[in-house]
């Protein structure tokens, strides 16, 4: 089962702080305390190992010179070997906490990772048609990297330091007078705040590159999707120049990011040389009046070449850990995204009382707007009996479209209900709703795979031998079989290699598959030739019979079969009734029907 955790702090676009992302992200670790606890085990394991080296090459140096002052040249097997299994044993440590905790690492990558897919999918319409996809996908592929490198850095840098650091300051204390442990520790912590402060001031830079990164990234991909429009306009040119303004804004910022990278790097520098003098120079007073040996003047070199070396790194490591930081917020922001459109606690199953003919759908009083103060609906009501179809017509922006988004739970109307077999819609699953739907849209978009995979994936899982008598019936089989890659024929990026014809039977084929019991033909043939849209209209006709069916239609001539037509205008329905009602009346209809017969005398 999924965890599912509450994001605190985070409502859409706003910045957590540095602790509540972390907080976020402790739930997806903690499913592995038992990894995590022994991994840190072998953390300090490696580095109590670690701080014995140096102590055990202590000894050996006394022990020589004492041997050399002696005139004997007698070896310390015994030290050496020890020597040799402390640095073994510090690299299998490291190895092993490395081994324990990669697990952990990919696992909560992958949890985080999936848990925003499948929230960006329960999110409604409005949100995206609101963000620009690139960006988000950016944003998610950086979000799950920064995951990866706070904890690589965290638990292999910034913890193992801070452990070495109190193992050295614990051994200089008691080994030594306490000027060795003030001066290390004195260094440290103007070398953190220095560190701190600076890499702060320089995340301004590193912001700007990421949000400029992602425009870049946004252009340069809207402009390859739209890679036709471009070059129906010859605008090329005009694309390169966007792209290369946001690439120079980038430079800009990096070049800005890199300059305080150098300011950051030298006064690092500078702070670590100090600390080095004052703790060699009380060493050297300390074998100069006989209360250190050689040894010590070695240890204390080792230990603390030692623990700098990656302090040395340490504003590396917190510049990219609080930028894994932002990153992960960015990507943590979209979990905390409202739904919109959710499920009631325990919403029960959608319950289509006959499969054969299909639900009986009303619409009562139903009023929807996408923005305050521009109606879109209008208390429309209506009824579609089990087994009949009503078409919707009027002119563009009429609302027509809107029916079936609100069918589908797209969004929720502002006042009113829908109601499929006296079930309200918004009461129900979604999930069981939409899969009681089938659609045949007017833009027909596949994905960028086989026929085969996009004709399956009205019902994913279908047999080939299912795929083929779907494809069949929406009279496009003979056209598959003829290709020389037959069902598995790639139909390119949204389905350009395939024509309008091509792709609305291959609609029609994963509508038939998915098997619906009410069916939405949103204006599925007004992008058609003449002939296309009469061979494809045949097909949707049949498709409909003995199913309850709402057909959006621009075209009057395509839904002059309908058991009712509804007439909307401006969100509100005028006119309803059979077609021939309908001239007879003589109304709003009649003078569409007059318009469109002229229109297609003049053609």
């Amino acid at each position: 089962m999924r965890s599912s955790h509450h994001i605190d702090g985070m409502q859409g676009s706003g910045k957590a702080s540095d602790w509540a992302v972390i907080k976020n992200l402790l739930p997806y670790l903690w499913k592995f305390k038992a990894r995590v606890f022994l991994a840190l085990f072998c953390l300090v394991a490696a580095k109590v190992a670690n701080l014995g080296v140096p102590i055990l090459l202590k000894e050996l140096i006394d022990a020589m010179n004492l041997s050399l002052n002696q005139a004997l040249a007698v070896i310390p097997i015994s030290l050496i070997l020890a020597y040799g299994l402390l640095r073994l044993s510090a690299s299998l440590f490291t190895e092993l906490r490395e081994l324990l905790f990669s697990r952990v690492t990919e696992s909560a990558v992958r949890t985080v990772a999936l848990q925003v897919f499948e929230h960006l999918h329960a999110l409604s319409l409005r949100f995206h048609l609101s963000r620009q996809t690139g960006g988000m996908t950016r944003d998610i592929e950086r979000g799950t990297r920064g995951i990866q490198s706070l904890i690589s850095y965290s638990l292999y840098s910034i913890i193992p330091t801070l452990v070495e650091l109190g193992l050295v300051l614990a051994y200089f204390s008691i080994s030594y007078h306490f000027g060795f442990a003030a001066i290390t520790l004195g260094a440290l912590f103007f070398y953190v705040i220095f560190t701190i402060k600076v890499t702060e001031w320089r995340t301004q830079y590193r912001r700007k590159m990421n949000d400029l990164d992602s425009k870049a990234n946004q252009k340069a991909i809207d402009s390859l999707i739209n890679f036709e429009t471009v070059k129906y306009f010859g605008n090329e040119a005009y694309e390169a120049q966007r792209y290369d303004e946001n690439l120079r804004r980038y430079r800009e910022a990096a070049i800005q990011s890199q300059r305080s990278l150098a300011f950051l790097n030298a006064g690092q520098q500078t702070i670590i040389s100090l600390g080095l003098i004052g703790i060699l120079f009380l060493a050297s007073q300390g074998v100069a009046q006989g209360k250190m040996s050689l040894g010590d003047l070695v240890l204390v070199n080792v230990l603390m070449i030692q623990l700098y070396i990656p302090l040395n790194f340490l504003g590396v490591i917190y510049r990219e850990i609080k930028q894994a930081l932002t990153d992960m917020d960015r990507m943590f922001s979209l979990l905390g995204t409202d739904r919109e459109i959710k499920d009631r606690p325990n919403a029960p199953e959608l319950i289509i009382h006959d499969k054969t003919l299909g639900p009986c759908v009303r619409f009562e009083n139903v009023s929807f707007s996408y923005e305050k103060n521009r109606a879109i609906l209008d208390g429309i009501s209506f009824v579609i009996q089990p087994g009949k179809t009503v078409a919707v017509v009027g002119h563009s922006g009429a609302g027509k479209s809107t029916l079936a988004r609100l069918l589908f739970r797209f969004y929720e109307p502002t006042s009113g209900s829908i109601l499929i077999d006296g079930q309200d819609i918004a009461q129900v699953k979604q999930a069981s709703l939409r899969q009681q739907i089938g659609i045949v849209p007017q833009d027909t978009v596949l994905f960028n795979d086989t026929i085969a995979y996009n004709i399956a994936y009205g019902r994913p899982g279908a047999s080939q031998a299912e795929i083929e008598q779907a494809a069949k019936a929406a009279q496009i089989h003979a056209f598959v079989a003829s290709l020389p890659d037959g069902y598995q024929t790639q139909v390119g990026e949204r389905g350009l290699k395939l024509s309008g014809g091509e792709k609305q039977r291959v609609a029609i084929a994963r509508t038939l598959l998915k098997n619906p019991s009410l069916l939405i033909f949103d204006e599925a043939t007004s992008a058609l030739d003449s002939k296309t849209e009469r061979a494809i209209q045949d097909e949707l006709m049949s498709l409909a019979k003995n199913h309850t069916t709402l057909v959006i239609a621009h075209r009057l001539s395509t839904v002059i079969h309908a058991d009712e037509i509804l007439v909307l205008d401006q969100g509100r329905l005028l006119e309803s009734g059979k077609h021939h009602d309908l001239i007879a009346k003589n109304g709003s209809y009649a003078a569409m029907w007059r318009t469109q017969l002229q229109q297609a005398n003049s053609d």
